[in-house]
């Protein structure tokens, strides 16, 4: 059973004074920059990344 849903994530503020945890989310997700857009599985994983550093993202169903 193949989970074919996908998100559109951007990162919306910078990672810069951010904890190393929240860091590490953003970059789990595959952001290196501002403004810059990934692809991600809508996973319980990719979701709890996303959750915890929701403040510095826009997500949109893609």
């Amino acid at each position: 059973m193949a989970n074919t849903k996908q998100l559109k994530v951007t990162l919306r503020r910078s990672v810069n004074g951010r904890t190393a945890r929240h860091r590490a989310c953003v970059f789990g997700l595959g952001l290196r920059r501002m403004h810059h857009t990934v692809t991600v599985a809508d996973t319980p994983e990719n979701r709890g990344m996303i959750n915890k550093v929701a403040y510095l993202l826009h997500v949109e169903e893609a």
